[in-house]
């Protein structure tokens, strides 16, 4: 069993749904030489997420960022959280709701996606920043 670990960041992205499936199989080249095992994705943030879903029509990443703005809306007055701006606590709910991490299967070398699967980073800051990663890849 092999195990490759490593940590690395993202430049800063605008709010909204974006796709990152390149970003992150080019930091790890080393995937190319496991035929079958697991990568697994953790965001080391509260205020943003990942998830995946289709990776072809740019209408969906808009329409995900209408859906959480709809579901978990800024400026609630039963917000405590309010220090660090009206995005911030709505940005922590949203983040709990699509999770931290992704699981994807590799085989012969690459993420096993669907067709039209991609890794989305869910930047819910307005100015949310770089975010640091740690992919782990367990394999064969």
């Amino acid at each position: 069993m092999r195990i490759i670990q490593k940590q690395f960041s993202l430049p800063a992205h605008r709010r909204g749904f974006h796709l990152i499936t390149r970003e992150i199989t080019r930091q790890i080249p080393e995937l190319a030489e496991i035929q079958a095992g697991i990568a697994h994705l953790h965001i080391l943030h509260t205020s943003a997420g990942l998830t995946l879903n289709e990776n072809a029509d740019p209408d969906v990443r808009r329409d995900m960022e209408s859906i959480f703005n709809h579901l978990v809306p800024e400026h609630q007055p039963y917000y405590v959280h309010t220090m660090e701006g009206p995005d911030d606590m709505p940005a922590h709910a949203k983040s709990s709701l699509l999770g931290h991490s992704v699981t994807i299967p590799v085989t012969d070398g690459r993420l096993n996606l669907g067709t039209w699967q991609g890794i989305y980073l869910c930047e819910h800051r307005n100015h949310g920043g770089s975010r640091r990663f740690v992919l782990t890849v367990l394999g064969e």
